[in-house]
């Protein structure tokens, strides 16, 4: 029986361990709810402003028409054969690109959600080689037109300024027959004399609004892409990484070499399936497609400017650690009870535990309107503050009240080394784990549990 009583004291602390566990995930799923307001409010901007951006091309493009001979069974069963025309085109992508240009970093505040966008400020050269159209009987190639994808049209700034062989061409929205596959626009190229077309030089200039992050598609047998922005924070993502990149407190800039042997760009342009060029944000209900991500997106070089804090991932992976801190702080209130023989009420462990989870409350609310650290630091002190003023006539001492404050302190700050180093987070909860489980040991290693049990009230 004296057994029993030291075995139920136990079961119920770990009943109140579990009961904790509520408030904890109510807590993180508050932390989820901000985050998919945050998602929300990108999406109003993109939806108002431009979504994240993607450049495909220049590509030259031939529309041809040719009329074919179809068999099919007539309305009496009899063979009929009719005659009709068919349509398509064929493109050619560039010899060689140069793609350039800085982004430009702003923010549009949606509610208490900072949404980062950019103008990129883009030049582009394009070199094409003569193309010598296939000679099919019947069919007839009509004017030829240049065709640039964009992944957001609305985010064109003024008019941009396109030249081929020197001279101006007007832009057209739209991308004619393959408006299927890319967003964009078009200029009319001069009528095909006979079945070459000539060699031809295209450069341009233009302003782009986006969201958040740009793809460009490396589309020539020879890419040469470099972007840079006074943005200090880039995430660089799709299928190539730079091959040189600068990253310094004043901004970035990065280089990209890229041959058509090391990208699936040309091949994919040729299936003829998919959307290339995708928008950002719901549309007719259907959830937000991004540059780059879908299963027809084309290859591409991407570029995003991120936060280096994102105060809403930090305060989740926070959280997570808040059953640990109940769980160390109740062993702390189980061994003050025990070896001391001070007498603690299951209802004042459970007072203690909702001061340790009402720090991530905290914590997480005041991160959105200051910085993280200070929101951190505000957040410990207000809950050691209050955890040592009421430790002192649960413990009968302030003294013992100051220990406790001390090891939540001790605690706080170890969480905040492993919210600040996400790479060593792993090793460092390992061994913080240890040592706390060594400490209990070696504090314990004399102490005869039966009479303990023996002497519980």
């Amino acid at each position: 029986m004296k057994s029993l009583k030291l075995l139920l004291r136990f079961i119920t602390v770990g009943g109140l361990v579990l009961l904790l566990l509520i408030p904890l995930m109510m807590i993180r799923g508050a932390i989820h709810d901000r985050q998919a307001y945050r998602a929300q409010a990108v999406q109003r901007v993109s939806q108002s402003m431009a979504g994240p951006q993607q450049l495909v091309g220049p590509l030259r493009v031939i529309p041809w028409r040719e009329p074919r001979v179809v068999n099919e069974m007539g309305a009496d069963g009899k063979p009929v054969t009719r005659t009709e025309v068919v349509e398509g085109y064929v493109f050619q992508t560039p010899k060689t690109m140069q793609v350039q240009g800085g982004l430009k970093p702003d923010v549009r505040r949606i509610g208490l959600y900072n949404v980062r966008v950019f103008e990129w400020q883009a030049g582009l050269k394009a070199a094409f080689d003569p193309l010598t159209l296939t000679v099919v009987p019947g069919r007839s190639y009509g004017r030829p037109y240049l065709v640039l994808g964009l992944g957001d049209v609305r985010g064109l700034v003024g008019t941009p300024d396109f030249k081929v062989d020197g001279a101006s061409v007007a832009l057209e929205s739209g991308t004619q027959a393959m408006s299927e596959r890319l967003h964009g626009m078009h200029a009319n190229l001069p009528e095909i004399v006979g079945d070459l077309l000539p060699a031809s030089q295209v450069a341009a200039n233009f302003r782009l609004n986006g969201t958040q992050s740009l793809g460009v598609a490396p589309i020539a047998d020879s890419n040469q892409i470099t972007l840079g922005s006074t943005w200090p924070h880039p995430s660089f993502a799709g299928r190539f990484l730079p091959n040189q990149r600068r990253i310094q407190a004043d901004g970035f800039s990065a280089e990209w070499e890229i041959s058509s042997l090391a990208s699936a760009a040309q091949s994919q342009l040729a299936k003829g399936d998919g959307l290339l060029t995708q928008r950002s944000g719901a549309i007719d209900g259907a959830p937000a497609q991004f540059p780059g991500t879908g299963d027809s997106a084309i290859d591409s070089v991407e570029v995003s400017l991120v936060d280096p804090v994102d105060v809403y991932t930090q305060a989740d992976r926070a959280s997570k650690y808040g059953i640990l801190f109940v769980v160390l702080t109740f062993v702390g209130f189980a061994l003050f009870e025990l070896i001391k023989r001070l007498p603690i009420h299951p209802l004042q462990y459970l007072l203690v535990g909702l001061a340790l989870a009402i720090f991530f409350l905290l914590l997480l609310s005041l991160s959105e309107h200051i910085d993280f650290v200070k929101a951190y630091l505000i957040s410990a002190v207000a809950c050691i503050g209050l955890q040592f003023v009421y430790l002192s006539g649960v413990l009968k001492s302030w003294v013992r009240a100051g220990g406790f404050a001390v090891m939540l302190t001790a605690l706080y700050g170890v969480l905040y080394s492993l919210l600040i180093s996400e790479d060593n987070a792993l090793l460092m909860g390992s061994l913080l784990l240890f040592g706390i489980l060594a400490a209990i040991m070696w504090i314990t290693r004399k102490v005869d549990w039966y009479e303990l049990g023996s002497s519980l009230r």
